[in-house]
């Protein structure tokens, strides 16, 4: 709940979404259209540098937040730079394959740079208003369903997890690493049957209220949203002209 946590108390909070998401898309176009590994490297940085400058969002957070997603590129890097050294009868080995180098830079920082587009969009906008912003963008009702309730199952989940640690830590559940293993394996089972009983449940008072099949949510206003999307528009038109001039993708 990090990221949502982020996004209430964000002051573009109050930005309208949908500029948001423009400016946002065009950064991702121009991670797209990057042609040099250390183009997409300095995009991923500026867009870093936005998201904790300009949106103010707490530089400590935000690398907590990020952490997850570069361990995931620098684990990819790893095995993307391994090989099958092929033989007669099969595979005969594996090996390091340095010339693969330059096309896994490019594919590792480039997708640095979307992640950091992305980090910006959602470190910044709660849910709900990105609900309402597919929404208008004609999604699926039954997408933006199953996030809503894959979100509230996470943030009650994570509170029963919370509290079920709790619980095993002060009944000396984690003295050891045998106890530790045996308490998270009770706790774990014990967690998927509350996942299946929890879902029955929004399932039955679905049904008890003649749930139609889609689920409804306030809007909020946004004040000076043209302007808001005049200035994403030209902040974004200005990030993909930068990363043309600097050569062709």
């Amino acid at each position: 709940m990090t990221l949502e946590r982020l996004a209430y108390a964000s002051p573009w909070r109050r930005i309208a979404p949908s500029a948001k998401a423009l400016f946002c898309a065009c950064a991702m176009a121009a991670a797209w259209l990057t042609a040099t590994p250390l183009g997409a490297c300095a995009l991923a940085l500026l867009l870093a540098a936005i998201t904790v400058a300009v949106a103010r969002t707490p530089w400590r957070d935000y690398l907590r937040v990020l952490r997850a997603p570069l361990g995931f590129l620098a684990l990819s890097c790893l095995t993307m730079l391994v090989t099958i050294t092929p033989g007669d009868h099969g595979p005969a080995g594996w090996r390091l394959a340095p010339e693969l180098l330059p096309p896994v830079m490019m594919t590792v920082t480039r997708a640095a740079a979307l992640c950091t587009a992305l980090l910006l969009l959602v470190l910044t906008t709660p849910l709900g208003d990105l609900l309402g912003l597919l929404r208008r963008l004609r999604v699926p009702a039954l997408l933006l369903d199953l996030m809503a309730l894959a979100y509230r199952m996470q943030a009650v989940l994570g509170e029963a997890w919370s509290d079920g640690t709790t619980a095993q830590r002060a009944r000396l559940g984690y003295v050891g690493r045998r106890q530790a293993l045996r308490s998270m394996a009770a706790l774990i089972s014990c967690m998927a049957v509350q996942v299946w009983a929890r879902a029955s449940a929004l399932q039955a008072a679905a049904d008890a209220r003649n749930d139609t099949g889609e689920l409804r949510f306030l809007t909020p206003q946004f004040d000076r949203s043209p302007r808001h999307h005049l200035m994403a528009a030209l902040a974004g038109v200005m990030l993909v002209a930068t990363v043309l001039a600097g050569g062709p993708a």
